[in-house]
């Protein structure tokens, strides 16, 4: 029960790495903010930790709008009084395609959610955060789910590849500016992972990076979650501004 008594937050909670990190959060004990875009999915997985003996709240979230993060942010504090943990895990993918032929739309949206969105909450929870007392010497912990693009490029996606480097920027700042307050940032990398997300993709794009992967299969939404949860635990006080790979071993540096 390493979060009893404490408020945790998942953005792209309703599916995949967001979803398991839900739960997990849950049966850790902590009272959970299930929120996505599509609330009916976050709804489900509120709905099974609260039927799991747990505790959770979930809440509709456009995280490329500064109006409805700082909305979702606010009810989490008005619901619960507090918030000692979030994992900002929203995010989408695009089908690859040669840089040239990138249209902007698709790179507005993707720097719009991937970046701007991690930006923006991480912006109002550190708000909320730094305006709280601190419990055993901390006002909160922040992980952020960047990937393997984050630190090597990701074939065909230019725009996927930027957001997931500059993600790892904001964390590091993040971190900097907050150690005197108590509040920790770091990032998960997770590589090819068994998820919706993942699924969405072309099937033969889909058997090739399963082929590519350590040991030639996906990880789990388990495995990568349980790594930010972990990240987001008092046993992780002492882990500051880094960004841990969680992908088998797909990437070395």
């Amino acid at each position: 029960m390493r979060f009893e008594n404490q408020v945790t937050l998942v953005t792209g909670g309703g599916s995949g790495i967001g979803r398991a990190a839900s739960e997990q959060f849950g049966r850790e004990g902590a009272r959970v903010v299930v929120a996505d875009r599509n609330l009916e999915a976050a709804n489900e997985v509120a709905g099974a930790i609260c039927a799991a003996g747990g505790d959770a709240l979930s809440l509709e979230v456009d995280v490329a709008d500064e109006h409805s993060v700082s909305a979702m942010v606010r009810q989490c504090i008005d619901h619960y009084g507090r918030l000692d943990a979030a994992l900002n895990n929203a995010g989408i993918s695009h089908d690859p395609r040669p840089f040239t032929e990138l249209p902007i739309e698709d790179w507005d949206k993707m720097i719009g959610i991937n970046l701007t969105g991690v930006f923006l909450c991480m912006k109002h929870e550190l708000i909320a955060m730094q305006a709280q007392d601190p419990v055993d010497g901390m006002r909160g912990a922040l992980c952020a789910t960047s990937s393997g693009a984050g630190r090597i490029p990701a074939p065909g996606q230019p725009h996927y590849t930027a957001a997931k480097h500059g993600l790892l920027g904001l964390v590091k700042l993040a971190a900097q500016e907050n150690i005197a307050t108590g509040i920790r940032s770091n990032a998960i990398l997770p590589g090819s992972t068994d998820t919706p997300m993942m699924h969405s993709n072309p099937p033969e794009w889909i058997k090739t990076m399963e082929k590519m992967s350590p040991g030639g299969h996906f990880g789990t939404a388990e495995n990568v979650a349980a790594a930010a949860v972990w990240l987001c635990s008092r046993e992780a006080r002492w882990v500051n501004g880094q960004s841990v790979a969680v992908d088998g071993g797909g990437v070395m540096i």
